[in-house]
């Protein structure tokens, strides 16, 4: 009996045992990667938001005219875009925007107390002479593109006029060994301002190409000679979604 017993306990254990090592099996899920195709939006926009920075080169020169150094144009904006077609790649575009310019030139600008003056400095006889102006602008552009809502590295050439106001004029002229003449809102600016632009490229870079119908001044001469400066701008545009 003590062997039946013996050999019962002996059967219980190595049950007990082998069930305690017989390895857990767990049911595994496969876990799949999220593999929705990128979904094409019939009512995309492009281009909404644009930054420019340029040189300012001057047309319609008076005798002795000259730039010097660079002459900076920053501007930023919004275009609401507008799609003209199914696809959506000819599009019209108005918006708002702002433009800083920094002419550094040698027409030097006083005032005597009842109206400005004007005249050309030789090289040489100042440490800085320049004209700062700020404008509002509404821009109005006609599109091509070859663009699509997936993808945003695309051609595009766009072709626009522009409208811009004075709102802030400053001539600094500082004569070599000389006190600072500073001339802020001069009556003889012109306070409204349009022209033609272009802008063409591919993605991120793209040439921008401004000239201006309207003279910077209305009403102002060196001499006998009426000054009948107009703005050109070459430099690049940035446009952001």
């Amino acid at each position: 009996m003590q062997r039946i017993y013996t050999l019962a306990f002996l059967l219980l254990t190595s049950v007990a045992f082998a069930q305690v090592l017989e390895p857990v099996k767990r049911d595994t899920v496969a876990i799949e990667k999220d593999s929705v195709a990128p979904f094409a939006d019939p009512y995309y926009r492009e281009d909404q938001f644009y930054a420019t920075i340029n040189y300012n080169l001057m047309a319609g020169l008076p005798d002795g005219y000259s730039q010097y150094s660079f002459s900076t144009g920053l501007g930023v904006g919004f275009l609401r875009d507008m799609p003209l077609n199914k696809r959506r790649n000819h599009s019209i575009a108005l918006g708002f925007g702002y433009s800083y310019n920094n002419i550094k030139h040698n027409l030097a600008v006083t005032h005597d107390g009842t109206k400005s003056n004007y005249s050309i400095v030789p090289k040489g006889d100042y440490e800085l002479n320049k004209l700062v102006l700020h404008y509002l602008e509404v821009p109005l552009e006609l599109r091509w593109r070859n663009s699509d809502s997936i993808s945003h590295q695309f051609w595009r050439v766009y072709a626009g006029f522009k409208l811009s106001y004075l709102v802030y004029d400053k001539a600094q002229y500082e004569p070599e060994g000389g006190d600072q003449v500073k001339v802020r809102h001069d009556d003889n600016m012109n306070k409204v301002q349009y022209g033609a632009y272009i802008s063409a490229g591919y993605n991120t870079w793209n040439f921008y190409a401004y000239y201006g119908f309207t003279p910077l001044y209305d009403n102002a001469y060196i001499g006998d000679e009426k000054i009948k400066i107009y703005p050109i701008k070459l430099g690049l545009i940035f446009y952001i979604l």
